[in-house]
């Protein structure tokens, strides 16, 4: 599915477009969605886009009346297209802008939702209880030490919980790893404060290299230009079981954690 950095590049490609701009009206071509598009969406019409923000993996513009929510869910993407563009089967979402643009949610799988918030956005329930911005100033060493202690789950578990961090999904948390040279089937609780300040930092480290190259190219996203991401070029443990580690040479290694798949270099990650 579309990661934190797919998520971060998209809502830089499409934020020129919308901000400062009148919306003139919203299309809603089929409601069924991860959660049914709300008729109160349609508040959104006449409303001016006053700001855009990604919170985890969800993108929030903001107006004087009230804030739109959009994912991507499993496999969507959101275009800025002319408003005559014909419509794609998967084109569930259009708005309209007040220049003839329109900005689309195309969701195949239905798994992403537009939802409209009224209030503040911090204290819906898809966002209230999440942890904090990867990237953002509160994730710390400290608050991760705090999330690890006395747990005994592995830590590439720990670090993809949405309540101790956000945006850290299976792609990125094996590749930070690598970068820690920590073994992603290490009890939490047993790692120790410093080795946990270098994940911080690959964590940081990963995730923007991901979000300057645009994103990891996975299945059907692509980023806001039509183009595939390049991240995918430069991971250095994910999907390349048996292949030589691009450090020491030895191979790759690939289990099942949480039925998602790990990868690792058993001699560079203890």
């Amino acid at each position: 599915m579309p990661e934190l950095p797919e998520v971060e590049t998209t809502l830089r490609g499409v934020l020129p477009h919308v901000i400062g701009k009148k919306v003139r009206e919203v299309m809603v071509r089929d409601k069924r969605m991860r959660w049914p598009v709300p008729d109160e969406i349609h508040e959104l019409e006449g409303c001016r886009i006053e700001s855009g923000e990604r919170r985890a993996k969800y993108m929030l513009f903001g107006t004087a009346k009230g804030t739109l929510l959009l994912h991507l869910g499993m496999s969507g993407n959101l275009r800025v297209l002319p408003a005559d563009t014909p419509f794609k089967k998967h084109d569930h979402l259009a708005i309209t802008m007040e220049d003839g643009r329109q900005l689309r949610l195309h969701d195949p799988r239905r798994f992403g939702a537009a939802l409209w918030i009224e209030g503040d956005p911090a204290e819906h329930p898809l966002l209230r209880d999440l942890g904090p911005e990867p990237l953002g100033d509160e994730f710390t060493v400290e608050t991760l030490h705090a999330a690890c202690a006395g747990k005994t789950a592995a830590i590439k578990q720990v670090i993809m919980d949405a309540h101790v961090v956000v945006g850290v999904g299976n792609i990125y948390a094996s590749e930070a790893l690598f970068m820690a040279g920590i073994d992603p089937r290490q009890p939490a609780g047993k790692v120790s404060k410093p080795r946990l300040a270098k994940l911080v930092q690959a964590i940081r480290k990963v995730l923007a290299a991901s979000i300057q190259m645009g994103g990891t190219t996975l299945r059907d996203f692509l980023n806001e230009s039509g183009e595939p991401g390049y991240f995918k070029q430069t991971l250095r443990v994910y999907d390349r079981e048996g292949e030589p580690c691009r450090v020491c040479e030895t191979p790759v290694k690939r289990i099942v954690q949480g039925q998602r798949a790990t990868y690792y270099c058993p001699k560079c990650q203890k």
